[in-house]
């Protein structure tokens, strides 16, 4: 299923960073790094692949995308510690922060994923408010990269990642969506 927000695998991208693909001690990086590590929470990620496509149909949210977002907030679940990470301010599979939203659902269920899934799309509204001469695809990037480090930091389309995460969130997120979709999703 494609996206009302924009097609992803038509976004460009230039993939994981080098510190990014260490995680999984990868000796490369880029758009082949974020392949092999969206690989390695392939099985991870199937435990959920019902409750991804039930939330995606429902919100019209491409569920590639949302298993990008998984893979690389949580690994499908395998960094949460009870179900938090991020130093114990981030919730469940798609790391809801606590400090900015009321987690809800247990950390891997339906419900948490539709309020990741929510919190996504209402970034992605704020990118194309933001910049409405972006195409689709430029403002669904967007909206990735600003769930990550908020839609303040997104300036420019070639820099928006700079200030996530690695400094490559949506790009890293936008490659390992465009490999689940290969597998599926």
């Amino acid at each position: 299923m494609a996206s009302i927000y924009g097609d992803v695998t038509k976004i460009d991208t230039s993939g994981a960073s080098e510190r990014t693909a260490r995680q999984d001690k990868l000796t490369v990086q880029g758009v082949d790094a974020s392949h092999k590590l969206a690989a390695n929470d392939l099985s991870r990620m199937s435990r959920y692949k019902d409750i991804i496509t039930k939330v995606g149909n429902d919100l019209e949210m491409d569920p590639a995308v949302i298993c990008g977002i998984i893979s690389r907030e949580s690994r499908a679940g395998a960094v949460l510690k009870d179900g938090w990470g991020d130093h114990g301010n981030g919730f469940g599979l798609m790391q809801v922060d606590k400090r900015y939203h009321k987690p809800k659902g247990e950390w891997n269920s339906e419900e948490h994923i539709n309020q990741g899934t929510e919190i996504l799309i209402g970034f992605i509204k704020n990118i194309q408010a933001k910049f409405p001469s972006w195409s689709k695809e430029q403002q669904f990037k967007g909206g990735i990269s600003a769930y990550n480090a908020g839609p303040g930091n997104v300036q420019t389309y070639d820099r928006m990642d700079i200030g996530t995460t690695g400094n490559d969130y949506a790009n890293d997120v936008v490659a390992r969506a465009q490999w689940f979709k290969m597998k599926g999703y």
